[in-house]
């Protein structure tokens, strides 16, 4: 029941905020809750037996039987890590959010505890249709944080955002629907949902002829989890979505929503398709490095801040794609790595930026300089997370970085030569931006803080402190210590590897037979 709890729990939660009496302890209420949703996670990550590839914590309840739905949870090395990432940005997002977020306040922790909800049931949803159900959910959470609590353009993000993600939903969900229908050959004559009965599916695939069964599913998966990501040509969304989201908002939607798309190619498309995967897969490695490159020099141009780290992110998301790609066992580790490290790093940089904006209500680069004699906390803070994110060695984006490069070296030297390229931009447009923002002469943002005798200027408070805190110690912990984490992941990592072309999900101890059985 413990998957169960840790997905339906926000729901409560969210109602629980929405009939708080007390308007003014509703932010503490919403931390405290945040923070045993983050508890239980942690239960889940010590009761995770690291070494076995098996699904474990298996809940198996049918639900629609005429047609196989059932309500299937389960979680291996590949989503835990995920989980618990989601449980531990809520509350820095909620202790962020606490002046930003001075309006509907009830409503918008709602919102989040929701999108909470729907982004787990994501991650452990091993039923076709229910995973669906969490899929779709995300978007409205999401839709209200950016269109109430978003900036002048938001309607505009959010309806883009929205139309988007929508498209490429539909298109798997009629592939869904067909993989259900086919599902009758390995079930024994009824239809199933289940993903380990589409793991038992041999669809017919020729090398060359795109219309064959199997392309096309391959692709209609691939392309609403690219919309996701968002991969090079579809992420125009994501910079207007991160521009005039609030800061609550770019967190989530950098930490956590772009790391759905890239799980998803794991969970379903990687193994499902294997041979579709194998014949086409270069499409999606030169995605990825063209999004690598294109992110960054795009990101250099950039006059507003949270725009460039908007497409840093862009950037940072291509080199994922060409981890996972690249198929390999390197590979493979560095983009799950990455996926915790960009939640972490591009989060950070995301809630530094919202920080920096209350203060002065303006993210032009050329309105700032000489901010490190003035906040020198707060300098240090953005210094250390720069370094993450452009893989500096000890940080956590080194590690990620570093594998994801073995693995597309192993998979082609030029495709390595072209990918590293992106350190190498990556670096000048995040050091010239700290140049221009932190050192120099003081520009007018600055100076006019000085003179405002009544809103001065100052540095971190204590709140923010706490907020930053956990993040730069994981940045370290992550970047030194890397197996602490990389343990839980390995095995099943190792086991989709070795059995690519022909995987099946293990279920572990006496539940095996329960959910084989139903």
């Amino acid at each position: 029941m413990i998957l169960s709890l840790l997905i339906f729990l926000p729901v409560l939660f969210a109602a629980l905020v929405m009939i708080w009496p007390q308007k003014s302890t509703v932010r503490h209420l919403a931390l405290g809750l945040a923070l045993v949703e983050f508890a239980l996670s942690l239960v889940l990550l010590q009761k995770f037996d690291t070494g076995t590839a098996a699904l474990q914590m298996v809940e198996k309840t049918a639900w629609i039987e005429r047609f196989g739905i059932s309500y299937f949870l389960g979680v291996d090395g590949i989503s835990l890590m995920l989980v618990v990432l989601t449980t531990f940005l809520i509350p820095v997002i909620v202790l962020a959010s606490w002046n930003s977020i001075d309006n509907r306040v009830r409503g918008f922790h709602a919102a989040l505890f929701v999108l909470q909800t729907a982004m787990l049931g994501s991650f452990l949803a091993l039923d076709a249709i229910l995973f669906y159900v969490f899929w779709e959910l995300s978007l409205v959470p999401m839709y209200f944080m950016v269109g109430i609590w978003g900036g002048a353009r938001r309607i505009y993000a959010t309806v883009k955002f929205f139309i988007y993600t929508m498209a490429g939903s539909v298109l798997m969900l009629l592939a869904i629907i067909y993989m259900m229908r086919l599902t009758p050959e390995v079930t024994g004559g009824t239809m199933s949902a289940s993903l380990l009965d589409f793991y038992k599916l041999h669809i017919p695939f020729v090398g060359g002829d795109f219309f064959t069964a199997q392309t096309l599913l391959f692709f209609a998966f691939a392309l609403a989890f690219a919309i996701k990501v968002p991969m090079f040509p579809l992420h125009t969304w994501l910079p207007d979505a991160h521009v005039e989201a609030p800061t609550p908002g770019s967190v989530v939607l950098a930490g956590v929503m772009l790391k759905m798309g890239t799980y998803c190619f794991i969970r379903w498309v990687i193994p499902m398709f294997p041979e579709a995967t194998e014949h086409y897969g270069w499409i999606f490695v030169a995605a990825g490095v063209i999004g690598i490159i294109y992110g960054a020099l795009v990101a250099m141009v950039q006059p507003d801040v949270k725009k460039l780290v908007a497409y840093s992110s862009v950037s940072h998301m291509g080199y994922i794609v060409v981890g996972l790609f690249a198929m390999n066992t390197y590979g493979l580790n560095g983009a799950l790595y990455q996926m915790l490290n960009h939640g972490i790093s591009t989060g950070a940089l995301f809630i530094l930026i919202g920080m920096i904006y209350e203060r002065t209500h303006s993210r032009d680069i050329a309105k700032y300089g000489g901010l490190a004699g003035v906040l020198p906390i707060y300098t240090i803070a953005f210094i250390i997370v720069t370094m993450s994110s452009i893989a500096v060695p000890l940080t956590n984006g080194f590690v990620g970085e570093f594998l994801i490069l073995l693995g597309s070296y192993y998979y082609s030297p030029a495709v390595a030569v072209f990918a590293v390229s992106g350190v190498i931009l990556g670096a000048a447009y995040m050091l010239w931006m700290v140049k221009r923002v932190f050192f120099g002469p003081k520009g007018e943002l600055v100076l006019a803080g000085e003179k405002d005798a009544e809103h001065p200027l100052h540095d971190l408070s204590a709140r923010e402190i706490a907020v930053l805190v956990p993040l730069v110690v994981l940045i370290f912990w992550m970047g030194i210590f890397p197996n602490h984490f990389m343990q839980y992941s390995k095995v099943s990592v190792d086991h989709l590897i070795a059995n690519k072309s022909n995987y099946s999900f293990p279920v572990s101890g006496s539940q095996h037979a329960q959910v084989e059985e139903k």
